[in-house]
């Protein structure tokens, strides 16, 4: 269908119901709301609704004059969900502007991230420590708003921003990642005497969100969960960048998320009296449903030149932005104007929401002289306070393994880390008995069967995507460090996930990625990942460990859980590797922690480096035992050894010896930066045992000798 410039009066609402009047839509559509909205009579105080309204249009033209003074952004959202943002902000969403860490706050992602202005002007008007100056530096460099919403880190701090979005769909999927772990919140801390956790997570995103598959996934396992803390609000607004929405989907999306059981709404998202009843009997409805509403809305209303048009998504209505501003309310000659009247609001929003926030309090002081204990442990994980990874390297115990997978090692590593780290929880894209990730005695999280919300253990389901964008959510939250796991082969279905990860310094993240190599075997080539480990290493943030021994993956794994500023993807063997016992414990932790060390020292004088990593580390330790000039190096992870000081650098590989070879049962690219040859798999493998796969490949000693005597 095709959206009039016409106003064409909305379907007329069910009689006799206070407060819902017919809305003028410009569009040649018609909607009806929700027989759950029609049920309630709650009607919005008269000058509440005025005020929402002046304050909906004083947004609007804040978005128009930072989009227009940058020449860049997404006027469309903004323009069209600002109802929708003024009774967030205005009066059902609970926050303390001046405290905005505060951990029961209510949460909202903007899924629709381009749309960024939205959240721009509603923090600024909310009180937000974002003034008015960086509003006016909307997408200039080292500005407080960035093209797209940055959670806080290294390069932006934007109070109120609760996640990184951008990429469509990822939102939707984070948002379910903060409802699971608020759950978890609720079940861990919470006590008969004292609440102390019991927020909701509300998320705003459009059409590309929900074509993106990982929403889909991510709604799946939050209706299967019952995560009845969380409502998305759908931008209905029939268009998308290219076309009008209709030229690409057709779906009742109604009627596909009450199939996932979802609680579904539909409503004029213009209308503030729908808006705001719908959000408060969403928030009331604690019966196991994640909330659903449709917003029904114009895009870019306000801006006739090009309201109800995809033309109306990004910067197109810049020339009309001064005439824009006079229709609807801006006075004459003003630029990013807010009225008094809107600044006082505000602040009635804000004197209301401060004692709320002080009655918290109190509960807060009782809770913790209640529960010492529990109190510490969640102050640990709010500050991310944890023992050092030297010191906690200390505190495990000798391995004392044979040879065996490193994935093994890992299940036993895994159990030392929870009793360390009492806020570490794991989940498996339904891979727990292959991947070996799962924590003895922590239960598992969910609703029904043998699980609870308290559980340790997530199953995702074979849903890698909305694995890795939940796990995103759990960090953000900022309450628990999370694990998740699959084979590594599979991290490309949730690839976005970790780019974002390493962009927003997610140290509370890391990945368990099992059956690293060829040595898979018979699964074949689909199953075989040769680029996948160097495909990782080209991310800016992430750092990669694959460890080659059991006290290696100690220490890998102790990284994961210490680092502050960025993930870390655990790369784990299927097949058994052989220890390297004959260096000690406290060595083999200490190097992997420097991401690489001497695991040989030549006897004589140094001719020769052989770097390896992994399983073919054991290959290198054969291959030179009777080459008394060669050093063999083993290097866990490129990443960390890079950020080590020159000093060490230049002592484990010495620019004095240009003679080095590397060896890596993967692609051999990025070997190159440290030595001159490199044994490797630049082909896809096959399917065979693993031994033989590996053997036919070159990755066994033998082959790795015959490469270097080939240097001489």
């Amino acid at each position: 269908m095709k959206f009039s410039r016409i106003a064409i009066a909305a379907t007329a609402l069910a009689a006799g119901v206070n407060g819902f009047a017919g809305t003028p839509l410009k569009t040649g559509r018609s909607f009806a709301v929700s027989q759950n909205v029609l049920r309630m009579s709650t009607a919005v105080d008269v000058d509440k609704k005025a005020a929402l309204a002046t304050a909906a249009n004083e947004a609007r033209g804040l978005a128009m004059d930072s989009i227009a003074a940058a020449h860049s952004g997404h006027m469309g959202l903004p323009l069209g969900a600002a109802e929708i943002g003024a009774v967030l902000y205005g009066s059902q969403m609970s926050y303390n502007a001046k405290d905005p860490q505060w951990i029961n706050r209510d949460r909202f992602i903007l899924s629709a991230g381009h749309g960024s202005m939205f959240i721009y002007s509603w923090l600024n008007l909310a009180g937000y420590d974002l003034p008015m100056e960086e509003l006016k530096n909307f997408r200039q460099h080292h500005s407080m708003t960035p093209g797209h919403p940055e959670f806080p880190n290294s390069e932006h701090n934007t109070p109120g921003v609760e996640c990184t979005t951008g990429p469509l769909g990822q939102g939707v999927a984070n948002a379910v990642g903060f409802a699971a772990s608020e759950k978890m919140a609720e079940a861990v801390y919470n006590t008969d005497e004292h609440k102390i956790f019991g927020h909701h997570v509300f998320a705003l995103a459009g059409d590309g969100c929900f074509q993106e598959g990982v929403s889909a996934e991510a709604a799946a396992f939050a209706a299967h969960e019952k995560l009845d803390n969380l409502i998305i609000m759908y931008d209905a607004n029939e268009v998308t960048l290219d076309k009008m929405a209709e030229y690409t989907q057709s779906e009742d999306i109604l009627k596909r998320y009450e199939a996932y059981g979802w609680e579904v709404y539909d409503i004029d998202g213009h209308d503030l009296e729908a808006v705001e009843s719908t959000i408060a009997a969403a928030k009331a409805s604690d019966n196991g449903k994640p909330k659903f509403i449709k917003c029904n809305t114009i895009i870019g209303k306000g801006m006739e030149e090009t309201e109800g048009t995809n033309a109306a998504h990004g910067e197109a209505g810049v020339p009309y932005v001064e005439k824009a501003k006079l229709n609807i309310g801006i006075p004459e000659g003003e630029s990013w104007y807010v009225s008094e009247g809107t600044r006082d609001y505000f602040k009635e929003v804000q004197e209301k929401n401060q004692k709320e926030y002080d009655e918290w309090q109190e509960t807060f002081a009782a809770w913790k002289e209640a529960n010492p204990d529990l109190a510490k442990q969640l102050d640990d994980a709010v500050n991310d306070n944890v023992m050092s990874a030297e010191d906690m390297i200390k505190d495990i115990a000798p391995m004392e393994s044979g040879a065996e997978a490193t994935r093994v090692s890992g299940n036993k590593v895994i159990q030392e880390i929870s009793r360390l780290v009492p806020h570490y929880v794991s989940g498996s894209a339904d891979l727990h008995g292959s991947t070996r990730n799962y924590i003895n005695d922590g239960g598992n999280f969910g609703a029904g069967f043998d699980k609870s919300y308290a559980g340790k253990n997530l199953y995702f389901g074979i849903r890698e995507h909305a694995m890795g964008s939940i796990m995103n959510g759990f960090a953000y939250h900022g309450l628990f460090k999370i694990s998740g796991s699959t084979f590594l082969v599979f991290v490309d279905y949730f690839r976005p996930t970790v780019r974002v990860a390493g962009l927003a310094e997610l140290g509370a993240v890391s990945w368990i990625l099992t059956h690293d190599s060829v040595g898979v075997g018979e699964d074949g080539p689909t199953h075989q990942p040769v680029e996948t480990v160097s495909g990782l290493r080209v991310f800016p943030n992430v750092d990669v460990m694959r460890p080659a021994d059991a006290e290696e993956t100690v220490a890998a794994m102790v990284h994961s859980v210490t680092r502050k500023d960025g993930p870390t993807a655990l790369i784990f063997s299927r097949q058994n590797i052989a220890q390297n016992d004959a260096i000690s414990v406290e060595a083999r932790r200490e190097g992997t922690l420097k991401g690489a060390y001497i695991a040989k020292e030549e006897t004589e004088d140094l001719d020769l480096i052989v770097i390896a990593t992994g399983s073919e580390v054991p290959h290198a330790l054969d291959a030179t035992a009777d080459m008394p000039g060669a050093r063999v190096v083993s290097m866990p992870c490129m990443e960390v050894f890079e950020r080590q000081s020159d000093d060490y650098k230049e002592s484990v590989l010495p620019s004095s010896c240009t003679k080095r070879i590397a060896i890596e049962a993967g692609v051999t690219g990025l070997w190159y930066k440290y030595a001159s040859k490199v044994v490797g798999i630049d082909r896809f493998g096959f399917s065979a045992p693993g031994d033989i796969t590996m053997k036919e490949l070159g990755m066994t000693p033998e082959n790795l000798k015959a490469e270097i005597e080939s240097m001489n």
